[in-house]
């Protein structure tokens, strides 16, 4: 996990010489295939559930899940969120980031420092002895704090072996509630997070969320393993 971890970084990192004005959203994800190929490793979204592309891309009032596409260009003033999963030796590690496009507006900067600082917040309490909602709790109150909302529908999860495992981690809830962390434990911790309402739709795709109100969204998550001190941050 820790060497999948490495190259899911790496990629989050490179794609801020990426994505800039004029790109489609499906040359990002040509990047990341070849890029996690050079690696030899494995993109494992590719196929997840049917899922047609290697990684996610999602533009403005996308939260997650948006499908790379020749046709989706992304233009000066944008934000865009990449999820993307690497797999290696069977194990897995997961991690989003959301990029400026150019020239953005301060409320969408606000935004996106807001999604990372949450992360950070709740991380405090990713650590051995606390509850998990003692982290869903610290992103809650952080994000509602800078006035902005929290999205329901979709949560953090444990990971390893599998994409997806127990337990699931939303990013609001009161403290003290859950089980308790143990050195050991690994889990994408992601908060998404919204300029407006929480409510989200899926659009015909079956795939792509997008908020009801049609405002914008952000996404920050990372891999962390639990130990008996502080959090490793396997994705970072």
């Amino acid at each position: 996990m820790r060497e999948a971890g490495k190259v899911t970084a790496y990629i989050l990192s490179e794609l801020k010489n990426v994505i800039k004005p004029g790109i489609s959203t499906l040359e990002i994800d040509r990047f990341v295939e070849k890029t996690v190929k050079a690696h030899k490793m494995i993109a494992a979204e590719k196929g997840y559930c049917g899922y047609p592309a290697n990684v996610c891309v999602s533009v403005n009032e996308e939260v997650v899940h948006g499908i790379p596409s020749k046709k989706r260009i992304l233009r000066d003033g944008d934000i865009v969120s990449v999820d993307l999963v690497v797999e290696h030796k069977g194990y897995m590690a997961d991690a989003a980031r959301t990029y400026p496009v150019g020239n953005i507006s301060d409320e969408a900067r606000r935004l996106i420092k807001t999604a990372e600082k949450a992360f950070f917040n709740g991380i405090n309490f990713a650590k051995e002895g606390y509850r998990l909602s003692d982290i869903s709790n610290a992103i809650q109150r952080t994000v509602e704090g800078e006035g902005f909302g929290v999205i329901r529908d979709f949560v953090g999860h444990g990971i390893g072996s599998e994409m997806h495992e127990e337990p699931q981690i939303p990013n609001y809830g009161k403290a003290g509630r859950g089980p308790r962390l143990q050195r050991g434990m690994t889990l994408a911790i992601e908060p998404m997070i919204t300029q407006g309402s929480y409510e989200i739709d899926v659009l015909q795709d079956d795939w792509t969320a997008v908020t009801v109100d049609g405002q914008l969204s952000a996404h920050y998550e990372n891999t962390v393993l639990i130990t008996d001190g502080e959090p490793e941050l396997l994705t970072l």
